[in-house]
């Protein structure tokens, strides 16, 4: 059985590990800040498990199981794109939503939301579907209702905490200090993955979604309001409507996609960072890209997870840098394309 990946015990994490932009090596995140137009995050892409929640693990977890549950397909993606493009700055968070999942809320009393996602999950029953909303910050289930920790919740939620402070922490800072110091003008891209099947025991990543939980057979762009990107009744928007609708265009350009590939708001309406990024700060356009897992993998990777078994396929180099290259081409189009105004601010 492929075991977890575990990140060696007292690894601390700095803004520098995190944060990727072109020439790295021969440019200042100063500089590459001042011509960046583009914040990209990846708050699910960490996948490895720090070493100190290893006694906390479920023996049931194998490392297909581990890897589901991120977005780890949008790491490779998005710093391949940061190489390509001198207007983005990504940061990326080492930290699996297992220790604490940056795109909910950030709770205020952690052990107490544990012991009602513990609680709610003993009383459904081993691997029977559970409602954690509210209790989501950490959950004890994957999203097939796979155990991923067991013990003592107070306990785990200390651990939880001593990680989070060398990892998820520096992250969420690093997130907010890239946008504040890129200033108005900004953009902000939440980026992420969701696969349109979930697991079985045996591995296989192959029962269908509901059909309303299902994504389009490329992306959603989602700004929190509605299928044309308008606000939904008291729900305020994080991107402008026509700019969310010049985005979708863009992408159905740079991705070489049918109208029905790229879809606003559906299934997911954009959660917790681009909410908080809109609040903090005004002037940021801010969306949430959902990419069909499927489709980022390719036929070869989702064929392989379709069948049984605890492995992760390894990203194809040469898959990665196609969609780096779309996800640059969408976004210059949208840059050429979008209202005068904003160009003017970008400039």
């Amino acid at each position: 059985m492929s075991a977890p990946v575990l990140i060696p015990r007292g690894t601390r994490f700095t803004a520098e590990d995190i944060t990727f932009y072109a020439d790295r090596d021969r440019r200042p995140l100063a500089e590459a800040l001042a011509a960046a137009d583009l914040v990209v995050s990846c708050p699910h892409a960490g996948a490895a498990i720090p070493a100190e929640l290893a006694g906390f693990l479920s023996p049931a977890l194998t490392r297909r199981l581990q890897y589901d549950f991120t977005d780890c397909s949008t790491a490779p993606v998005v710093r391949r794109w940061a190489e390509l493009d001198p207007r983005v700055v990504a940061v990326q968070n080492p930290h699996p939503r297992l220790v604490r999942d940056p795109n909910r809320a950030r709770p205020d009393d952690l052990a107490a939301g544990l012991r009602e996602a513990f609680e709610r999950v003993r009383a459904a029953g081993p691997g029977a579907r559970v409602d954690l909303s509210g209790c989501d910050a950490v959950r004890p289930v994957t999203f097939s209702f796979m155990p991923v920790f067991v013990g003592s919740p107070d306990e785990l939620a200390d651990a939880l905490a001593e990680v989070a402070a060398v990892g998820v922490d520096v992250y969420e800072r690093t997130r907010d200090d890239l946008v504040a110091r890129a200033g108005r003008g900004v953009t902000f891209l939440s980026f992420h993955d969701t696969m349109n099947h979930t697991t079985r025991p045996d591995g296989a990543v192959d029962v269908p979604r509901p059909e309303a939980d299902r994504l389009p057979p490329v992306v959603a762009l989602s700004n929190r309001g509605d299928a044309h990107g308008e606000r939904r009744g008291d729900n305020p928007v994080t991107m402008r409507p026509d700019l969310l609708r010049a985005l979708a265009d863009a992408h159905r350009v740079g991705f070489a996609a049918e109208p029905g590939d790229v879809a606003l708001n559906q299934p997911y309406l954009g959660s917790n960072e681009i909410i908080h990024t809109g609040a903090r700060f005004p002037g940021v356009e801010a969306v949430q890209a959902e990419f069909r897992r499927e489709y980022l993998l390719g036929p070869a990777g989702a064929a392989h997870l379709m069948s049984p078994g605890t492995d992760w396929p390894d990203p194809d180099p040469a898959r990665v840098t196609e969609l780096a290259l779309a996800c640059k081409a969408s976004w210059d189009h949208y840059r050429e394309n979008s209202s005068p105004e904003v160009r003017a601010a970008r400039a």
